[in-house]
């Protein structure tokens, strides 16, 4: 278990400290310095359900920059749209594929204060990275963007992430599908679709999935769904998935051989990346 976070000394305008922010949640999971105690709350909360909970925040955020590096040397793409950025951390998408490809354009997609308060600055770098304030569930509200619209050519592929995300949609559980399908239809051909997600690997892992899926639900934060692999996979729906399909973010192409166990919880989050035709 982590030790303490150090909290925020100054409270950003529009940054609620008594309720736990998705954002920062994540960035106390990664042992970063902008969060508050209710959101290492729900930490404490998610490492006594199971101790390794942080390997949730950590597999994706190594699955993140795989896909980043994959994309950025094996399919041509030049630009990438981020939905639910997040707060920044050490490895972000933009220093990922710029490091390959100083050209790339990134544009970051995120409506939470925090975000807005702490990461823009961070995150916009240069001029090839931007960010937009906006509700990534609203596909309309995402695509009509007029910075969107200046910085992403949709007349020519692109890379679109939703990664660590449409667990967190409150709403029917046919919903995340209806979204992705909204944002699929608008991408042109030969564009890829990078998503990652909390999994019911319905296994003897099940019962962890569905204890760390009662604490997100029912701590300050409110949200944190455990879909099944078949769930994730209709997310994708329309694309063609690059091997190996949707599975554990830890077997999404690994970096070099597996020389120790995976863990409970690492079974517990899967990832995916598809093509459109």
């Amino acid at each position: 278990m982590a030790g303490p976070v150090p909290q925020t000394d100054r409270v950003p305008v529009g940054v609620d400290p008594t309720r736990a922010s998705i954002a920062r949640v994540y960035d106390a999971f990664l042992n970063g310095k902008d969060n508050y105690e209710i959101d290492r709350e729900v930490l404490r909360g998610v490492q006594r359900a199971a101790p390794e909970a942080q390997e949730l925040a950590t597999e994706n955020r190594g699955f993140l920059i795989r896909v980043c590096r994959f994309i950025a040397t094996q399919t041509g793409v030049h630009q990438y749209l981020d939905c639910g950025s997040g707060l920044p951390t050490a490895e972000n998408v933009h220093q990922a594929v710029q490091r390959v490809d100083p050209d790339s354009r990134v544009v970051y997609v995120d409506n939470d204060p925090v975000v807005l308060a702490h990461g823009r600055a961070l995150l916009e770098e240069n001029e090839n990275t931007h960010f937009v304030s906006a509700d990534i569930f609203k596909p309309k509200e995402i695509l009509e963007n007029e910075i969107v619209r200046k910085h992403i050519d949709f007349t020519e592929p692109l890379a679109f992430f939703q990664l660590g995300t449409l667990h967190h949609y409150e709403g029917p559980n046919e919903e995340p599908a209806q979204i992705m399908r909204e944002y699929i239809d608008a991408l042109p051909s030969g564009s890829y679709v990078a998503i990652s997600h909390f999994l019911d690997p319905e296994n003897e892992h099940s019962s962890i999935a569905r204890k760390m899926e009662d604490v997100f639900r029912h701590s300050p934060m409110g949200s944190g769904t455990f879909r099944t692999k078949a769930e994730i996979e209709a997310l994708f729906d329309g694309l063609e998935m690059i091997d190996p399909g949707v599975t554990l973010c830890a077997d999404w192409w690994q970096d070099g051989p597996r020389l120790k166990p995976l863990n409970q919880v690492q079974y517990c989050i899967a990832g995916g990346v598809g093509r459109k035709p």
